[in-house]
């Protein structure tokens, strides 16, 4: 690697600009936990478990949307431009969601929202991977994942501080009447309106990701951008590199997809997406109140137990950024697959026997911290390393419409199990799902710490690329390099 002079204050602070998209996807998937004993009750939903169900999934529609579209019209209009698309979105749902009347109008502002989160899940991280030099890629990528956990804990401890305390055993028409149930879950909503118009301000001032500028033709914009993170010489290089890769690039056709090989290593992606999801851990930031109400706490005290569990997340998230490159990432999977099915196990059979207090709380936040260190960040890095070069674009599109689409059915369903199995069997149900989980990843999913992605690539058009990994040589899916 050559001595480049890299401008590190300048790539951290437009890599911190991209990550506050991150940072509202997280507040806005969460801040919704903490309204919706108020805003239930404000609707009169609290008897529906359907109507509960899509107002806690709707804005996942909007998700799969935004996700569905964010390849496409960035590659047409470039990142920046739809970063500031995602960032007004937001800005629309924070204000007009807590302004909503009526349900059906809280249900479309929280799609649109969903659109917002769909737009910045896939090109927060994108943008500062295609402005980061190759050798901090992973620590400034890392970043987004970072201020997505910040952005959670950030909707708890605003949830906490903005409900007035519940009396215990308040009826559902006392807390309706009360400041909370007609105004205290807007400001909730409301309090993104700061961190959603800074980030669009501050969009302005970003330059254009140098990458989409040079595929379009714009070099010498591309040029400069690259050269004040690292001057001449580096802009010079990249540049080269860029341009070089551009032209080798395959767009995806489903005839290459359906090759023996990629279509099993396609299939392995969606798998994991949709696992990380469907392992169950986000009912407990969506579905707070039911998950510790069962467990025998008021609606304060629930909020308050929020709060324990976004700084557990928080801190266990920068654990799985300093071990992932030390223990490995299929070590770190099949902790969290093994892990969250015994702790689900054991709380499914403390609901069964309506055991409650601190023994629930302190399995949840063990499954918090076994998640955040495992699943959560894990499964986006080897995403990001499982997929061959020419297509991974494309097919980390597919493999996050599996994820939002697994999160949509997650979000949706809980209310259903849980009226229909009661919170003993709805966790043991997604106990039996980490299990599955837990011998998938066993049985296919190899180590891939240490190995380059040329390497990783080597073997993934041969025809047992989804061979267990005892079947495969050392270099991962395919054996030796050829």
């Amino acid at each position: 690697m050559k001595n480049y002079h890299y401008n590190h204050t300048y790539l951290f602070i437009i890599s911190m600009i991209s990550a506050m998209g991150g940072f509202l996807f997280g507040y806005d998937w969460v801040v919704i936990g903490g309204a919706k004993p108020f805003y239930e009750r404000f609707f009169g939903i609290t008897g529906s478990p359907a109507a509960q169900g899509w107002a806690m999934s709707c804005a996942l529609v909007g998700c799969l949307a935004g996700a569905a579209i964010s390849g496409i019209l960035s590659d047409r209009y470039g990142r920046k431009k739809l970063l500031m698309l995602s960032a007004l979105l937001f800005l629309l749902s924070a204000g007009f969601t807590g302004a909503a009347h009526s349900f059906n109008s809280f249900i479309v502002y929280r799609i649109i929202g969903g659109i917002g989160i769909g737009l910045a899940s896939n090109l927060s991280p994108m943008y500062i991977a295609e402005v980061t030099p190759a050798h901090l890629r992973g620590k400034y990528v890392s970043i987004n994942q970072l201020t997505l956990v910040i952005g959670i804990l950030a909707a708890q401890l605003f949830n906490w501080w903005i409900a007035e305390p519940v009396p215990a055993g308040a009826s559902d028409e006392m807390i309706l009447q009360s400041w909370n149930g007609q105004t205290g879950w807007r400001i909730m909503f409301w309090a993104a309106l700061v961190p959603s118009a800074l980030f669009l301000l501050l969009l302005v001032w970003l330059p254009e990701s140098p990458r989409w500028l040079a595929t379009r033709g714009f070099g010498e914009k591309a040029r400069q951008v690259l050269g004040r993170i690292g001057g001449a010489a580096h802009a010079e290089d990249e540049l080269q590199a860029i341009v070089r890769t551009a032209a080798a690039d395959d767009r995806l056709h489903w005839k290459q997809v359906l090759q023996p090989g990629i279509s099993s290593i396609l299939l392995l992606g969606v798998v994991i997406a949709a696992f990380q999801q469907w392992c169950g851990i986000n009912v407990i930031f969506n579905y707070a109140e039911e998950v510790f109400a069962a467990a025998g706490y008021g609606v304060s005290d629930i909020l308050f137990n929020i709060v324990i569990t976004g700084g557990v997340n928080l801190v266990f998230t920068l654990v799985a950024m300093y071990t992932v490159d030390r223990w490995g990432r299929r070590a770190l999977m099949l902790m969290g697959a093994g892990g969250l099915a015994l702790i689900y196990a054991i709380m499914g059979a403390l609901y069964y026997m309506q055991l409650s207090g601190w023994p629930l709380l302190l399995l949840v936040v063990v499954a918090i911290a076994c998640y955040a260190m495992s699943l959560a960040p894990v499964t986006w890095v080897v995403l990001s390393e499982i997929f061959p070069n020419r297509l991974r674009g494309s097919m980390m599109a597919i493999a996050t419409l599996s994820l939002w689409a697994a999160s949509f059915g997650l979000t949706y369903t809980f209310p259903l199990l849980n009226s229909a199995l009661g919170a003993a069997g709805t966790f043991w149900g997604y106990g039996i799902i980490c299990l599955a989980g837990l011998l998938f990843i066993r049985a296919y999913l190899p180590e891939t710490k240490g190995k380059t992605l040329e390497e990783i690539e080597s073997g993934v058009s041969a025809p047992h690329a989804l061979q267990p990994p005892s079947l495969r040589g050392p270099q991962g899916f395919g054996g030796e390099p050829g």
